[in-house]
């Protein structure tokens, strides 16, 4: 159905979400210390007034903008894994690529360097992080261990450890993305060739060989 409301409530309902967006941009480009309420709403094209009407302050805009932006990702990956149905080592390398295609491969991964940088800085903004994002990612990851490995499609491992062991790769390339991406004139990374090998090392450090003839 077309949106029939005059052109400045469709503005007005629309007003959080260009706020999150300009939010995002502007975290991913200044970090967080240096990224302003004034600069946020000039990029959203409103007042700082009307910044204040959601937002009371720069580190409730930053909890919404996480909320917005990066919960619902996660949800989604927890559901593929409770209702996948194939090979743990599918459902591995479904997880990571949409990971890439879904966070690191939007502005969404410079979140990565801003918290390692300034989370001692910000110890509130760091809590939340680390028990909205960190820790249920973290779950998230162990949950997949535990689902190959009661299957017996995966060994036994630590899955608290062999978390960590998933999910450093994977934030090492975003930090690598936005931090020294331009050194590598003339011969940058290849993300696919680097997801395609790390899942191939995880995959043959965990997958129980197939007897020989079940192939």
């Amino acid at each position: 159905m077309p949106d029939t409301k005059p052109r400045w409530e469709r503005r007005k309902d629309a007003r959080p979400q260009e706020l999150l967006a300009a939010a995002l941009d502007l975290f991913v480009e200044r970090g967080y210390a240096a990224t302003r309420l004034d600069d946020v709403a000039a990029r959203a094209g409103v007042s700082k007034g009307t910044l204040y009407l959601y937002f009371a302050n720069k580190e409730e805009l930053f909890k919404a903008m996480i909320r917005e932006n990066m919960l619902p990702v996660l949800g989604e990956a927890e559901s593929a894994i409770e209702h996948f149905e194939g090979h743990s080592a599918i459902l591995f390398r479904e997880i990571v690529l949409g990971w890439w295609e879904r966070i690191g491969n939007t502005p969404l991964s410079g979140i990565t360097k801003l918290m390692m940088a300034e989370s001692s800085n910000f110890p509130e903004v760091a809590r939340f992080y680390h028990d909205e994002v960190i820790s249920r990612a973290n779950a998230m990851v162990a949950s997949m261990l535990e689902r190959g490995m009661q299957r017996g499609e995966f060994r036994r491992v630590d899955p608290e450890q062999v978390t960590q062991i998933v999910v450093a790769p994977m934030l090492m390339l975003m930090m690598s993305k936005h931090s020294f991406a331009f050194c590598r004139q003339g011969k940058p990374l290849s993300v696919q060739a680097y997801l395609d090998s790390f899942i191939d090392v995880m995959l043959n450090g965990l997958v129980i060989p197939a007897p020989a003839g079940n192939a």
